[in-house]
């Protein structure tokens, strides 16, 4: 099995919610991965997971909150 294609984005707080629905749009992620400044994951989210209608809005909602409270962060996301 081929190994997952990673690209990474830097974002700051404001930026982030904006950037996870625009991968989401795009459909070719399996996997977004956010971390903080240092590195530490914070959030992983399942890409085939979350474009399952009714889960879209609470994963949204979560990396909202999330947002707020960060000022740089690293999304990492694995590709097809």
């Amino acid at each position: 099995m081929p190994k997952a294609k990673k690209q990474e984005y830097r974002v700051s707080g404001d930026e982030v919610l904006a950037k996870v629905k625009e991968i989401i749009r795009e459909g070719n992620a399996r996997r977004i991965i956010l971390q903080n400044d240092k590195g530490k994951t914070l959030m992983e989210i399942p890409v085939t997971f979350a474009v399952i209608g009714a889960v879209v809005a609470p994963v949204l909602a979560a990396v909202g909150a999330l947002a707020g409270i960060l000022t740089n962060c690293r999304i990492v996301v694995e590709k097809k």
